[in-house]
């Protein structure tokens, strides 16, 4: 078995296995902390307030807005930039259908080239503020730190891996992509699925109450 069949089978199982039982256990136990009892009579809804929660807060309000553009535009652009380059690139795509049957059209070369500059742009600036902005300095710790290399570790050698020419690039890809995923739920990674629940949450209270979110 070579390197690149150990990455892409035994241990790419094995990291999704982590991956998906970790994900699972952590969003189980966040659901089953529940809520106290509100004794107060409802003056809204609070399912729409969970929606609202969610939508309200992709964007700053307007007195924030100012203050947290560079946040806000490198957030976006390394969020949509990463959506793109998983599930557009042309390896990705046979990589899925590989397991799935399941296919779709592929970005141009030149549209990849794009999507990976914004999502590159957008985590570098992102982990630029985590150590110049005095406030994020405070609140971040190594585990933020770790998770942005990781990425960036991912993005990049996937870059390396896209003409296909050696296929040591490609195994190291798959290495650093399966090594992500093994950490990913226990990290802060993890608000990629418990943003929803946090937002939703909060909103929910303040949908109940008759409050805007």
């Amino acid at each position: 078995m070579t390197f690149l069949e150990f990455t892409e089978g035994p241990m790419f199982y094995l990291a999704v296995a982590i991956f998906v039982a970790a994900a699972l256990v952590r969003v189980i136990g966040i659901l089953r902390i529940g809520k106290k009892p509100d004794l107060a009579p409802a003056r809204g809804s609070a399912a729409m307030g969970f929606i609202k929660g969610n939508l309200r807060h992709f964007l700053p309000r307007a007195g924030f807005a100012q203050r947290t553009w560079m946040h806000v535009l490198g957030g976006w652009g390394f969020h949509l930039g990463l959506f793109a380059l998983f599930f557009f690139a042309a390896p990705h795509i046979l990589f899925i259908e590989k397991f799935t049957g399941l296919s779709w059209p592929a970005l141009p070369r030149w549209g990849f080239i794009i999507a990976a500059e914004i999502a590159f742009a957008g985590l570098i600036v992102l982990w630029v503020r985590r150590f110049s902005d005095p406030v994020m300095r405070l609140i971040s710790d190594w585990d933020d730190h770790i998770g942005s290399w990781l990425t960036f570790i991912a993005m990049l050698t996937g870059c390396l891996a896209l003409q296909e020419a050696h296929d040591g690039l490609r195994a190291i890809h798959m290495f650093s992509v399966n090594i992500w995923l093994i950490y990913f739920p226990f990290s802060r990674l993890m608000h990629a699925f418990t943003f929803v629940l946090s937002r939703g949450a909060t909103g929910a209270n303040y949908g109940r109450k008759g409050m805007n979110p």
